[in-house]
């Protein structure tokens, strides 16, 4: 791998061999060819075969700011959005505080300010600023907390899979690189750990942690997929957009985050996420698989889910039926009576442990999250006087 800094228009040589041509980059970004092939220093739309061939149209981004009285951050946060961000929408949902009329004085030219009447909770205002973009036609959504817990350098390394091609939805991911980061309150950590297994078995993507962190980049083509009126309008919306990305198998790519905790005061209560979510996860769970396995496409997974439930039920009711029967008579049952109940349990455990190992295997972007590792996870930065 090669990688350097050069003047603009710099030429570099990609895996084929044929000479590229960089027609423009963004600053904070190197160029360097990764094992993914092709050159990755800059977005893949911005490199052409220098002997001819066609460029991909460039890519246009949108921020959105879903804020709930977050006057004392937003200023700070918006000051902080890179200039290769096109721009930059601010959802204010109902705040009771200034965060509208700081919004409204910010003379950013990027800012479009949306103001709800009435507060429609994070996933409502993410709702809005979804559709602001589409109706803008930019290409990929970014989403940004106000609260300053997120750090907005990072934000290269977030778009980067999309710009290479290798996801359709992009998350951060706060306990790649350490663990439990050591800002994070240990609370909030274990009720992180507990979520994202939760989140796995309803969402489908297995290799996704930290469903929680809502640092993430969507292209605008898979939310038009998407039905937007239907995703949950709370603290939900995280973890109901993975359900739902699952449905219309969307690639899901981890990246490395890191989480900012300071003197905001976050809205969402672990005990009231502890009762509500399981419940609202399961559900997800059954339409998911039912949506995506049995009715989109009803193939092997969907086939053992079936039978090996039939099979697990069958086994557990027809058991239970003779052992109460047998404890209330005193006559034990026999030998064939048991086996009939073992069997079909046995064999019904078999096929829903297949099927959960197929659905492993067929986790959408597991192996680009892989990749994208490989290529280097973090961003680097330029060196003293570089633009």
């Amino acid at each position: 791998m090669r990688a350097g800094w050069a003047a603009f228009p710099a030429s570099i040589a990609g895996p084929d061999h044929v000479p590229y041509l960089c027609t423009e980059t963004r600053p904070g970004r190197p160029l360097e060819l990764g094992s993914g092939g092709g050159p990755v220093g800059a977005a893949p739309h911005l490199w052409q075969p220098v002997n001819g061939g066609s460029v991909r149209e460039n890519l246009t981004y949108c921020v959105v700011l879903p804020a709930y009285n977050e006057g004392r951050h937003l200023a700070s946060v918006v000051s902080r959005v890179p200039d290769w961000v096109d721009s930059i929408v601010i959802v204010d949902d109902a705040s009771t505080d200034d965060t509208l009329r700081i919004a409204q004085s910010l003379t950013d030219a990027r800012i479009h300010v949306e103001h709800h009447e009435k507060n429609r909770g994070v996933g409502g205002a993410m709702v809005t600023g979804f559709r602001a973009a589409l109706d803008g036609g930019f290409d990929v959504a970014i989403k940004m907390d106000a609260d300053d817990q997120m750090d907005a350098s990072e934000l290269p390394t977030l778009v980067r899979p999309i710009e290479l091609g290798m996801a359709e939805y992009v998350k951060g991911n706060r306990f790649r690189r350490t663990g439990r980061p050591s800002s994070m309150p240990r609370l909030r950590w274990f009720g992180n750990v507990v979520m994202s297994f939760l989140t796995k078995v309803a969402s489908g993507y297995w290799h996704v942690f930290d469903p929680q962190c809502g640092f993430i980049a969507v292209t605008t083509p898979t939310l038009r997929r998407l039905k937007l009126d239907g995703i949950a309008r709370d603290y939900f919306f995280e973890n109901d957009m993975l359900i739902r990305l699952n449905v219309i198998d969307a690639r899901v790519v981890d990246v490395d985050t890191s989480s900012l905790y300071g003197d905001e005061t976050s809205q969402l209560r672990i005990r009231g996420v502890g009762w509500t979510f399981p419940p609202r996860l399961l559900r997800g769970f059954l339409w998911r698989f039912t949506r995506r396995h049995l009715m989109n496409d009803f193939g092997l997974i969907g086939l053992l889910a079936i039978v090996g439930t039939m099979f697990t039920l069958f086994g557990v009711v027809f058991g239970l039926y003779h052992w109460i029967l047998s404890s209330s008579s005193g006559i034990p049952a026999t030998s064939g009576t048991v086996m009939i109940a073992v069997v079909p349990l046995i064999l019904g455990i078999q096929m829903l442990l297949q099927a959960l190992s197929l659905e492993v295997q067929s986790s959408a972007g597991a192996g680009e999250t892989r990749e994208y590792a490989r290529m280097g996870r973090a961003v680097r930065k330029p060196p003293t006087g570089a633009s």
